[in-house]
């Protein structure tokens, strides 16, 4: 007889419905929330983004049919976003694996999953945040990074003038109506600026074996804070 080989595979939620409810309960278990809240999210889930992305694992004979033809495990899961003003960037998020298969190197997998998928999409980077695995995404290339907007949904009736507003990068000028500027006095002159003083030679951390370049930001401490107050990292990668 054939070896048994295992085989994973990354697939879009939305072309296995049947899956939903077992990938409800695997983020129920992880965040908690309704079970009503985590299936509306999910179902969602479209090749027009957001993208709850799954992988699987199967088992078969090494020389018999393709292990995905078999039963298959839900091993994790990640959901994909777009990021508004960067049409080439997505937002990784809702990254879990099943407690009773973490340890074993399958979120590295989950995660190499996911950016193949994305990079055959013509996408080139990820963005991501995180509380405390920041670790974790700095061994698999992740840098840290500046806040992103992602857009979780896109609804056709919103105006396509108010998306490109959100689109619009900080301190982009608008078109809008503007009252007419009346001239006034002129300031008076200024004093010449003093010499700037020497800038301070950069800094170096080193994290738990990972080297990061900071101006005030490591992988051990961060300005960003959450909704709730609590510290959080900004981190991307090219893909």
């Amino acid at each position: 007889m054939g070896s048994v080989s295992e085989e994973l595979s990354l697939v879009p939620l939305h072309q296995r419905p049947e899956l939903l409810e077992a990938c409800a309960k695997l983020l129920g278990e992880e965040w908690g929330k309704s079970r009503a809240s985590r299936l509306h999210t999910l179902q969602r889930s479209s090749d027009a983004f957001p993208a709850c992305l799954l992988l699987l694992r199967s088992q078969g004979r090494a020389d018999g049919p393709a292990a995905r033809e078999g039963p298959c495990q839900l091993v994790g899961h990640v959901r994909l976003s777009r990021v508004a003003g960067r049409p080439r960037d997505l937002f990784v998020e809702s990254v879990v694996v099943a407690r009773a298969l973490r340890g074993q190197g399958y979120g590295r997998r989950l995660m190499e999953a996911a950016e193949q998928w994305a990079r055959a999409r013509g996408f080139r980077c990820l963005h991501l945040t995180t509380h405390d695995k920041q670790h974790f995404y700095a061994h698999l290339g992740y840098v840290l990074g500046e806040p992103v907007q992602s857009v979780a949904f896109l609804s056709p009736a919103i105006p396509a003038e108010v998306l490109r507003l959100f689109s619009t990068p900080p301190g982009t000028a608008t078109t809008a109506t503007t009252r007419p500027r009346v001239p006034s006095a002129p300031p008076p002159p200024l004093p010449p600026p003093a010499a700037p003083p020497p800038p301070p030679p950069p800094t170096v951390v080193w994290a738990r074996g990972v080297l990061a370049e900071s101006s005030g930001e490591s992988l051990l401490e961060t300005p960003h804070r959450d909704a709730k107050g609590l510290p959080i990292f900004w981190m991307k990668k090219d893909i």
